[in-house]
């Protein structure tokens, strides 16, 4: 129950500002508290910062440039027969020319179905935008239901007859476990189903009771499995036979696509072009200044610790710019020194250290000792080298099959991976997330400190509640007496003047 408050009116002292004073004193552990927990909540909002920039660098960046296709220095080109095949080379193309024949194509386990019985024509010409029930009412060799279904190496599918062609066949097609993919012909107005396994071990199998592919006239041929095949001809004029078993592979570090037999022959070459890895390395430096920079400006940014967290009190006493100026300078230096920080700056030198003598050959050097470990590219150097032995810059970069040498972007992940573990431990910040709004965890060695605050915080607010209300009613009494000692005071005076 409220404490009824009195102030002054009969003994005229000015209770209000009294309690307010003897108050201020009071409040000043409560104040250093409240301050304490906002020191961590700015430090722990600092955290979140950087481990934003941290998982941006490991996840987007790094994940981006560690891709064989930012370092490929090849480019493919096909003349000839343009249209039996397709090249893209990797970074790993000898540049070996290969004139090539597409002698077959491979061909997976293949069932297809022998067409519905309906017409083709007009307005009854089956499209895959048909739906299930428009071809049952058009095609009188099958059933009517109201759904409709197929079982596919022993995987049921069931579909609604309200499906249209093309959805139902994306849904056989996403079903997992079936290892088939299904096409609709709308010129036959065939059903095919193909096995995603190019060996004699891919099957296309169905069950007993299956209903849909009847909408299709049901399977009536079925293509067993063929492997691709081509001629490469050799500069002394012999050719050798190779076979593969589907129509996408690797020769030469050439990525080959099949497309269809040749009518003559295709000659891929490769030729090399620095542009696409001397572009990643660039921003890949940039990238790694950036970071280096925010996490080294954070280590050694000045600490003002006169600048506190202002009071309800204080601020009230301050104008807005006032504020603003004071809180920049109670917000700096947070981080100054922090053993995280320190531990993955020292850690990304490393890596960059470790690889200082590949690095400085390719034109990539690292600046004056002021500059905290900023790297430099002599461009003309770096695209040169690039040209000159881009498997040794891969190498360097990205690391190789086989290669027992951590590569730079790996070293650097790890570290990245290291830190971000630390922060999650100690500010509760997400591993995973660059998210600057994603909540924090509260089992965190900081969420843990921060609940502790408030519960102290909330306590010791109680007891001055109580000790403010315990001063008023001290005050509520003297004023009563005073009250009563004026009332007596003024009936005896008014007795005796009678």
């Amino acid at each position: 129950m409220a404490t009824l408050r009195v102030s002054g009116i009969a003994s005229g002292i000015d209770v209000d500002s009294i309690v307010k004073n003897m108050m201020t004193a009071k409040r000043v552990p409560l104040d250093k508290l409240s301050q304490q927990k906002q020191i961590m909540e700015w430090q722990r909002d600092n955290y979140r910062e950087i481990n934003s920039k941290l998982v941006d660098f490991k996840s987007n960046k790094l994940t981006a440039y560690n891709k064989s296709t930012a370092m490929n220095t090849q480019t493919a080109v096909v003349s000839g027969d343009t249209a039996a095949l397709k090249a893209v080379a990797t970074a790993e193309a000898n540049g070996i020319s290969m004139d090539i024949t597409v002698t077959q194509l491979a061909q997976p386990v293949t069932a297809i179905t022998a067409g519905a019985t309906m017409s083709q024509s007009g307005s009854t010409r089956l499209t895959s935008s048909s739906t299930l029930a428009d071809l049952q009412k058009l095609n009188t060799g099958a059933a009517q239901a109201s759904n409709y279904t197929i079982t596919l190496n022993d995987v049921s599918i069931s579909l609604s007859s309200d499906l249209s062609i093309s959805a139902a066949i994306s849904k056989i097609n996403s079903t997992s476990g079936t290892d088939v993919t299904a096409k609709f012909d709308e010129v036959t107005g065939k059903l095919s189903f193909a096995s995603k396994t190019y060996s004699d071990k891919g099957k296309v199998s169905f069950g007993s009771g299956d209903t849909f592919q009847k909408l299709f006239g049901g399977v009536n041929s079925t293509l067993t499995y063929k492997p691709a095949t081509i001629k490469v001809a050799g500069e002394n004029g012999t050719s050798t036979d190779m076979s593969f078993a589907s129509n996408s592979f690797k020769l030469n570090g050439v990525q080959l696509t099949l497309l269809s037999k040749s009518t003559s022959s295709s000659v891929v070459t490769t030729t090399t072009d620095a542009t696409t890895a001397l572009d990643t390395i660039k921003n890949f430096v940039s990238d790694y200044n950036s970071l280096l920079s925010t996490l080294n400006t954070k280590v050694n940014e000045e600490r003002y610790s006169d600048y506190t967290p202002l009071t309800d009190e204080q601020r009230e006493a301050m104008s807005d710019s006032q504020i603003e100026t004071w809180e920049t300078k109670a917000k700096s230096g947070l981080l100054k020194n922090d053993e995280i920080l320190k531990s993955t700056l020292t850690a990304m030198r490393s890596a960059i250290t470790e690889k200082l003598g590949q690095l400085s050959n390719y034109g990539i050097t690292t600046g004056q000792y002021y500059e905290n470990g900023k790297l430099y590219i002599d461009e003309d150097k770096l695209k040169q080298s690039i040209s000159d032995d881009p498997q040794s810059v891969i190498k360097t970069f990205q690391g190789g099959s086989g290669s027992s040498v951590t590569s730079l972007f790996d070293k650097l992940s790890t570290t990245m991976t290291t830190a971000v573990e630390k922060l999650s431990t100690k500010a509760g910040t997400s591993k995973y997330s660059a998210d600057l709004t994603a909540a924090f965890k509260y089992d965190s060695v900081m969420g843990k400190a921060l609940a502790d605050y408030t519960t102290r915080i909330s306590d010791l607010q109680d007891k001055l509640d109580d000790y403010e209300d315990n001063l008023y009613k001290r005050f509520t009494a003297m004023e009563t007496a005073i009250s009563q000692y004026n009332s007596q005071s003024s009936s005896l005076a008014s007795y005796m003047s009678s």
